[in-house]
């Protein structure tokens, strides 16, 4: 006599079941619905002599998805993109909705030109040059201080 052991085997439900009730398994996945709903792209920002330097992680996007306003010296980049997609068969219509948003601000120096902020987006990398004043590059310029 043998005895057989209960196991989780993925071949076991039809693919069919399976896309169904994907959305629903997904909700109910604390690690998986946390990491999707709270997800940011990174952002670096690297100070050069002549300027500033923004880049953020966004791949999968095209350049009209993103928004970026100048408010004082307040910059804000946001994003808000709708995804649908439908599948239909003679017996079955399904559609999906993907919808994803983020936003990050950041407070500007002083040092900034407003006006020449450029922006671009190339290869999932969207980057923001932003140029500082003359009187702020000839401040930063850096000296060897001797300890006496």
């Amino acid at each position: 006599m043998t005895t057989r052991a209960l196991s989780k085997n993925r071949e076991f439900f039809p693919s069919v079941f399976e896309d169904f009730f994907k959305p629903w398994n997904e909700w109910f996945q604390p690690n998986d619905f946390m990491a999707r709903t709270l997800t940011v792209p990174a952002v670096n920002v690297v100070e050069h002599k002549d300027e500033y330097l923004v880049t953020l992680a966004a791949p999968g996007m095209a350049k009209e998805d993103f928004k970026i306003d100048l408010d004082g010296n307040l910059l804000t980049i946001s994003s808000e993109k709708e995804e649908t997609k439908e599948d239909k068969d003679e017996k079955f219509s399904r559609k999906e909705y993907n919808y994803s948003s983020f936003c990050r601000s950041f407070t500007l120096p002083e040092t900034v030109l407003r006006d020449k902020i450029d922006a671009k987006y190339e290869e999932g990398i969207l980057k923001l040059v932003l140029p500082k004043k003359e009187d702020a590059k000839r401040a930063s310029t850096s000296k060897m201080i001797e300890v006496k």
